[in-house]
This record gives C-alpha cells, sequence and structure tokens, in this order.
C-alpha cells in the first residue's frame, strides 16, 4: 500500500483514536490503528474492546491493501514533522515506511487479520434519535464530573441515560456523594430502555463534538453498546452493566431553606477558602444568617480561612459543612454571571444547587460533619 495524506488531515483523524488504543493490552494488535483503503481516502480504525471508533481522512491510495501501525507512534511523528504532506509505504513484510519531506521513519507494522472485527461492519440496532451536538456537549459536561472514580461501584462508573419523559431526554450520574441531573427537550427522544454509558466512553465522544463542526449528532442505542455518529465518524463504547440506584430518592422534594447568590462571588471565594481547606476532605463550612453568608475553613497544619458574601436569604442562622471541590466543581459549569440558588433542609440533610439560567439542571450533594 502506499497512502498520500495531507498531514493537517492524517494528524486529526490520529487525534481522536488516541483515547481509544489500548496501550497496556497483552494484545498488541490493540495498540495499533487500522488503516483501510476507501474511494477518495482510507478509514482509521482503532479499539479496545470496550469501545472503538471508525473515521475517515481524504488521502490518495495506491496499491490498496490494509495495514496497521502503532497509533502512539505514527501521531507522534505526524505531530512532529514539518512537510505538509505524509506519505506511508507498505516496506518489506512487517514493515511501514513513513516518509515527510526529508524525514524517513521505518515502523512496525502488525498483520490486519489480527486487528478484532468492530461492530461497524454490522447495521446498527437500536432506537437512534438526532441531537443537536451543543446539546449532547452541554449534557456530558454538566454530568460526567459527578461520575464514580471507584472501581468497586461499577454500576456508578457511567451516565444514566433515559427519557426524562416526552420528548426529553435525561443524564444522571453520582458518585454516591454527590447527584448532577439534567433534562433537554428533545423531539422524538425514544429510548427504549434507561442505560449507563461509561464515563471514559464519554470522554471520547467529548472530543470527538470538540472536533467536529456538525449541528446533529447521530445516536443509537443498543442492547450491548452505544453508537454516536457525526460527519462520517463513527464511535461505539460497551454499556456499563448493572442497575443504577433510584437516584429519585436522594432529590429532596423542596428546601426549607434557600439563599441565592451571584455565582461568581461564590465561586470566586470557595476557590479562596479552600485554600486552607483540608487537604483530605476538602471540607468547607456555610453559616447563613440573614442577607450574609460566611465561608469558613480550617486546617490544623497550615491555618484557616473566612470570607463573608451578601446574599439573599431571611431564614434561620444556619451551619452546614460541604466538600468544597464539589461545589467548585458544579459552579464551574454554571454560566458566568448566573445566579445560583442553594437550598437545604437541616443541617445534615443534602444540599440543592439550582441556576437561574438552567432550571432543568440540579445539583445535590451530602452535607459534612465539620
Amino acid at each position: 500500500m502506499e497512502i498520500r495524506v495531507k498531514r493537517e488531515d492524517l494528524l486529526r483523524g490520529l487525534h481522536l483514536v488516541q483515547g481509544v488504543v489500548e496501550r497496556r493490552s497483552p494484545q498488541p494488535i490493540l495498540a495499533h490503528v487500522l488503516l483501510e483503503p476507501e474511494s477518495d481516502g482510507i478509514a482509521l480504525s482503532a479499539t479496545d474492546m470496550e469501545m472503538g471508533i471508525r473515521g475517515r481522512v481524504p488521502a490518495t491510495v495506491k496499491k490498496g491493501a490494509a495495514i496497521t501501525v502503532s497509533a502512539r507512534k505514527l501521531y507522534e511523528i505526524a505531530r512532529e514533522v514539518s512537510a505538509d504532506e505524509v506519505v506511508l509505504k507498505t516496506a518489506s513484510e512487517g514493515w511501514v515506511e513513513v516518509l515527510a519531506g526529508r524525514s524517513k521513519f521505518k515502523v512496525v507494522s502488525l498483520d490486519p487479520s489480527e486487528f478484532p472485527e468492530l461492530p461497524f461492519s454490522q447495521p446498527a440496532k437500536g432506537a437512534t434519535i438526532k441531537i443537536a451536538a451543543g446539546t449532547l456537549r452541554e449534557m456530558i459536561d454538566r454530568t460526567i464530573f459527578a461520575v464514580s472514580t471507584d472501581e468497586t461501584r461499577f454500576n456508578l462508573s457511567g451516565v444514566y441515560v433515559e427519557a426524562g419523559g416526552k420528548d426529553q431526554i435525561r443524564m444522571v450520574a453520582t458518585d454516591g456523594h454527590r447527584l448532577a441531573l439534567i433534562d433537554r427537550a428533545l423531539a422524538g427522544a425514544e429510548i427504549p430502555r434507561a442505560v449507563i454509558m461509561p464515563r471514559k466512553g464519554l470522554v471520547e465522544v467529548r472530543k470527538l463534538l470538540d472536533d467536529t463542526e456538525a449541528a446533529e449528532v447521530g445516536l443509537t442505542v443498543g442492547d450491548r453498546d452505544v453508537r454516536v455518529s457525526v460527519e462520517g465518524t463513527v464511535f461505539f463504547m460497551r454499556l456499563v452493566e448493572g442497575e443504577f440506584p433510584d437516584y429519585t430518592q436522594v432529590i429532596p422534594k423542596q428546601s426549607r431553606f434557600k439563599a441565592t447568590v451571584q455565582r461568581d462571588e461564590l465561586h470566586a471565594a470557595l476557590r479562596r477558602t479552600s485554600l486552607l481547606a483540608s487537604e483530605r476532605s476538602h471540607g468547607v463550612r456555610l453559616s447563613l444568617s440573614p442577607g450574609k453568608l460566611t465561608l469558613s475553613a480550617s486546617n490544623p497544619d497550615q491555618g484557616e480561612a473566612s470570607e463573608e458574601l451578601e446574599v439573599s436569604y431571611q431564614g434561620d442562622e444556619l451551619n452546614i459543612g460541604f466538600n468544597a471541590r464539589y461545589l467548585i466543581e458544579v459552579l464551574s459549569v454554571h454560566a458566568a454571571g448566573d445566579t445560583i440558588e442553594v437550598g437545604v433542609t437541616d443541617e445534615v440533610g443534602p444540599g440543592v444547587v439550582k441556576g437561574s439560567q438552567d432550571p432543568d439542571y440540579t445539583y445535590v450533594l451530602m452535607p459534612m460533619r465539620l
């Protein structure tokens, strides 16, 4: 095979597969990208068996036959060379030459027949919905940070997706300490069953959305996997097995005490106060009194900090502790200039954070003893 491809096109295609290839697998082929000739270009495929991607890059192909090359090494070569065009040529068996201007590389190539067959070779099974790329991007951003990183709690290792109602899609994520829920209107959002999409897969979908100018994305929910299609690129991820907890039980029906505060002021004050919070718990105390919110944190080894903010609050005095990092993360996904409502029932009950600009986004976090 001989492939002539623009460096920027090759680099863009290889960038998308970097998070998919498996570098530590006992199967060396999973660290390779499969390059297959197509009309007016080549198809790049990669997988770690739990997720996979197939994208197309415009190129000129001579003597077409599939080859495999280390995805990481080819990406590094394409990133470092200065030539506008890259040429890949099959050399002797098991080797591929990479030519770029005056640079020449010879890299190992494995037998393409060893590359796993991906689901893309079969028609997608399941319900397919069309969703705006910006909407899917926003929904991922507002939930994925709350996914559990505890490998023993596999049913919390992804984002729960279901039809939130007629013509509505819902995403929910929780790690047991906090919960993020977002609803979005979506005509024809017919999801046959609720599924859990893995965090790692959604990270790659998010990258794919950043690299596309398409207005719409196809989302196909099958029995075992989910496929995302956008501008000729298809991505699949295996669904997380297990039962997602009944998240509705932890969302307070109403909050007894509510305080409203400017998002930017609270975000900045939390960042400053948390500098002297415990490095282990990240705990910050919120003390509410009429018209005032006092943030305070202390660390026996380093010192203490406090800051006062003006808030809209007329209830009784209340003291409650929260993980500052959890609050900072949710405030980071709210728009600058938003007005934030923090609702609590008592000093031991969960807190609810909502923004005035997005009433369909709810964040719940459990309090801490400080």
